[in-house]
């Protein structure tokens, strides 16, 4: 997994009542994979200073390098709308050219987070806090 950049704060602790989520998935060419790596990479700062971006994160697929998954995350659909008709998005739908297919691109819009209570509230009253999910 190859991660840009994720701030540790959940939304709710910002004070965001709903958030948008970007998820772009790229299924690379083999031998553009690093030039399109280095591409988005290359955009971090610039992103996480945009207005309403909340992070911005690239994950690669573990059993095939070559699946991108880039997941930004903004406060408002406003922001994001900006973001869309930025020169920076221009760029990375510019990279068309590296992959094998076009650009998956799906927004959620999120108006709930749930955390480890949920997991302890599936998992019952026996559910020892103390061990992992692996235990």
């Amino acid at each position: 997994m190859r991660e840009s950049s994720h701030n540790q704060k959940s939304w709710h602790s910002r004070g965001v009542v709903t958030m948008i989520v970007v998820r772009i998935t790229m299924n690379v060419l083999p031998e553009k994979q690093k030039e399109l790596v280095q591409t988005l990479l290359s955009m971090v700062g610039s992103m996480e200073m945009e207005t309403g971006c909340l992070s911005y994160a690239l994950y690669c697929n573990m059993e095939d390098q070559n699946l991108l998954n880039l997941l930004e995350e903004w406060q408002t659909r406003k922001a994001l709308n900006q973001h869309l008709r930025s020169d920076m998005f221009g760029v990375l739908l510019g990279t068309k050219s590296l992959l094998i297919e076009p650009h998956g691109i799906h927004i959620y819009t999120i108006g709930q987070s749930e955390g480890m209570e949920a997991v302890h509230s599936a998992r019952g009253k026996g559910f020892d806090r103390g061990h992992t999910l692996a235990s």
